[in-house]
Order: C-alpha cells, then structure tokens, then sequence
C-alpha cells in the first residue's frame, strides 16, 4: 500500500514537471511563438525573463512583500469571518441561514466591481495613502475568502457521522462539550478544504485589487504598468513572480495539512 503511494505521489509530481519542462523548452527555441503567430516582443523568450528576474529582484522585493502582506492578510481576516459565520449558522441555524445566503452574495460581486468602491469608502481612513489603499485591498480580499471558509465550514460543522450526535445527546453533554468535542474536530478537514480554495484566491484577487489602488505598489500593479509602457518582459517576469507566489503558499498549506491531518490519513 505505502509503495503505491509513493508511486502515486511520484507520478502527481513528474507529470506536470514534464510537462512544465516540455512547454518551456518548446517557448524557448520560438515554437509556439511559430503556432500562435506572436514575436518575442509580446511573448519574450524565458530565459529574457529570468535575466530580468534576477537582475531586477531586489526592486521586485518591495512589490512582493506588499502583495502577499494583502493576500494573507485578507485570507486570515476573511477565514476568520467565514468560521464565525459558519459557527454562528451551525449553533443557531435561524440566525446563520441568512448570514451565509448574505456572505453568498458579497461572493457573487466581481472583484473589478467592489475593488474601486472599497478604494473610496476608505479614503478618510488615513492621510497615508499607502495604509488606506492596503485597507481597501485586504478588505477586497477578505471578502473573495470568507464564502469558502463559512461555506465548508458550516459543512464540517453539521455533517457529522452517523449517530454521533445522538450519542453525545444520550451522554446529555453540554452544547460547548458538543461543539468542542465533536463539531470543532470534525470541521477542521473542511477548513483545510476551504484554504485550498482561499489560498489562490487571495492571490488573484491581490493583484486584481491593486490595478484599482490608489497607491502604486504591488506585483498585479507592476503588470498593469509595465504592459501599459509596453515592457512586456517585466511584465511577464512580475507575472512569474505571480505564479511563485501562489505556488509556494499552496505548497506549504498542503504540507501543513498533512502535518496536522497526519493521524486521520493513517489506516
């Protein structure tokens, strides 16, 4: 069984590799810019963009930072509601029903929409613009990730195993042993469920955000400007970086869910 796993586990990884390699090395000799009929203006040449990745690191960093403090900011902020959301609809279902068809909504918004009127509900904020326009981004952000966490949540809350709830009834144990003992443990896999969700999500919604901010900072900006000044390397280098970005935040969800899942995965 282990081997299998393993070889399972080996084949989830070389395969897209493979094909990651094959796709690079097809782009660098001007193949697919041969297929798709484009020039190596609009589409540079990879190793063009990694020679401005290396060169330019160090003024990219400040981008970076400022685009995953948004993303993970709105993503604790908006896991956080969502749980209590999900909490409140599992105790009190009168109350949470509407509390998640509402959450529901704000989730069916575009991003393109309710960024630019989060730009200026949060102008009198601050006389900084950088610390209103970070509100206004991680406030668009929090909402793309509140309806996964409440919508997964609240499953992981009420979908209980056969006769589990029966059983802590015929105990007659209090709601909070119910939800502290049996609620809460059976939801944590949904809310792991709901992160490998979230995660991408607050990165795209990140960088969305911040072709609307007022404050000229971050990696989706630099896109935006750097296509707008046609330097279309750079902006396929910050869209590189992009892709780094939420490669190495889902990669470590998914190492810290195994970590702390370790003992439900064992058979």
């Amino acid at each position: 069984m282990a081997k299998k796993l393993n070889k399972d586990s080996v084949k989830s990884v070389s395969y897209p590799l493979l094909f990651g390699v094959i796709v690079l090395l097809l782009w660098q000799f001007q193949i697919i810019h041969g297929i798709f009929g484009a020039d190596t203006f609009t589409l540079p040449l990879p190793s063009r963009i990694v020679s401005i990745l290396v060169d330019n690191f160090p003024k990219m960093s400040k981008d970076i930072i400022a685009t995953v403090t948004v993303a993970l900011g709105g993503l604790v902020l908006g896991s956080i509601l969502g749980f209590v959301i999900a909490m409140i609809a599992a105790m009190a279902p009168h109350w949470g029903a509407g509390g998640l068809s509402l959450a529901t909504a704000f989730n069916a918004i575009p991003i393109i929409a309710i960024a630019p009127i989060l730009n200026n509900l949060t102008r009198d904020f601050s006389r900084d613009p950088n610390t209103r326009s970070m509100l206004a981004k991680i406030l668009v952000v929090m909402i793309t990730c509140t309806v996964s966490m409440a919508i997964n949540a609240y499953r992981g809350f009420t979908e209980l195993k056969p006769f589990s709830l029966d059983l802590f009834k015929s105990y007659a144990a209090k709601p909070s042993t119910v939800f502290f003992r049996l609620r809460l443990p059976n939801c944590v896999p949904y809310i792991f469920t709901a992160l490998r969700i979230s995660v991408p999500g607050c990165v795209i919604s990140a960088m969305v955000s911040e072709y609307f901010a007022e404050y000229i900072i971050g990696v989706g900006r630099q896109i935006r400007e750097s296509i707008v000044l046609a330097q279309y390397a750079t902006a396929w280098a910050y869209i590189v970086v992009a892709c780094l970005i939420g490669i190495i935040l889902y990669v470590t969800l998914i190492l810290v869910e195994s970590f702390v899942l370790r003992n439900r995965t064992k058979k």
